[in-house]
């Protein structure tokens, strides 16, 4: 089998192992990104809400809310002088007569982020928001949509403008690091072995499987997996919203929200299901509950117009009652192997976050 020696490898090509990919190519390095699947941006990076978060959500000091923040900014940026579809929609966050505690945490989280939200009452909510049924609520006007797709185009153009490039169908079958660097080893149509100097593992639901297995790296160190799945369902035909409207947030995610693409068309979800093992299948059988669910805020949801769209699965670090979990972004300073960074639990705002990310992960490298 050939050996090849290249400067940096990237595993994995969602939205966030690209931004990397990208941003190591754009600083001078020799950059090849493997993607197991056929084409890339099949896995989290497709099957999300395409929402860029204001940073409302996340502890002061996470790098969550640090990534969120910044990342907000840069893909705001970067949307508005490339062809990435994406509109500054805003946000309403709802909240019932019994649920004002937990809209007043949402306000004291994003006050600590430095994130300025606007807080009515049921009178103003009523005239910003004619067709729900909700006691009091949050505008973020920052929360934003966008096309995920047309900005992993985007970011695989520039990646390979600055001499990168992806390998699809090309799993990891092996990987080692010693003292000599690291090793990996590639099956797919094109089998090789790979010497290289850096590493950056950002293969989303399969990363902590990659690093147990990981020769010269302590599987020790390697959280447990966890899986939330969450399904959508689209609502066909008109309806009377141009922003995005949230319920307050329920264990395991941020409840069963409304969210529109960049069409205009309403979609409703995720739900929150804990599951064994990443499952993308969705189950018509659940519309019932989303009925239920909107419902409570939205009276006039039309049932029949709920379909089933798509399912998500978010690679969790802690189970449903554990609380939050922030992002994991291992370097040599966590597990003492220069030139190697492993990300677990990039869920959401990973997307938001994504370019952040790539920034943070080229300092740590460096």
């Amino acid at each position: 089998m050939e050996t090849l020696d290249i400067d940096t490898v990237v595993i994995g090509a969602g939205v966030v192992g690209l931004a990397i990919a990208r941003e190591l190519a754009q600083a001078g390095q020799e950059v090849i990104v493997l993607e197991r699947q056929a084409h890339f941006g099949e896995g989290i990076s497709s099957r999300n809400s395409e929402v860029i978060h204001a940073g409302l959500y996340y502890p002061a000091d996470s790098l969550k809310a640090k990534l969120c923040l910044q990342g907000r900014e840069l893909l705001y940026d970067y949307c508005a002088n490339r062809p990435v579809g994406y509109r500054q929609t805003g946000k309403w966050i709802i909240a019932g007569e019994t649920q004002q505690e937990q809209l007043d945490q949402v306000l004291r989280a994003a006050s600590a982020n430095g994130v300025t939200l606007e807080s009515v009452g049921p009178d103003q909510l009523a005239r910003a928001l004619p067709d729900i049924t909700a006691s009091s609520g949050l505008y973020s006007p920052r929360t934003g949509i966008i096309s995920s797709h047309e900005l992993m185009v985007s970011l695989l153009g520039e990646l390979e403008a600055a001499g990168g490039q992806l390998v699809c169908q090309a799993p990891v079958l092996a990987a080692t690091s010693d003292g000599h660097g690291h090793h990996l080893e590639v099956g797919g149509e094109a089998p090789c072995r790979l010497r290289c100097r850096r590493v950056v593992n950002s293969a989303g639901l399969g990363a902590i499987g990659l690093a147990r297995g990981w020769s010269g790296y302590d599987a020790a160190l390697c959280p447990e997996p966890w899986y939330a799945r969450g399904v959508y369902f689209s609502y066909s035909g008109r309806h009377p919203f141009n922003t995005l409207v949230y319920p307050v947030p329920e264990p395991g995610g941020l409840g069963v929200h409304l969210t529109l693409d960049l069409a205009g068309q309403a979609r409703f979800g995720p739900d929150v299901e804990w599951v064994a093992e990443p499952d993308y299948t969705v189950d018509p059988a659940r519309k019932q509950a989303f009925v239920d669910s909107v419902r409570r805020w939205w009276p006039a949801l039309e049932p029949d117009r709920l379909q089933p769209a798509y399912a998500g699965v978010r690679p969790k670090l802690a189970g449903p009652d554990a609380g939050f979990t922030d992002f994991r972004i291992d370097d040599a300073g966590d597990h003492g192997i220069k030139g190697l960074v492993h990300l677990f639990g990039i869920e959401s705002p990973g997307l938001t976050a994504s370019l952040a990310i790539a920034r943070y992960v080229r300092e740590r490298l460096s």
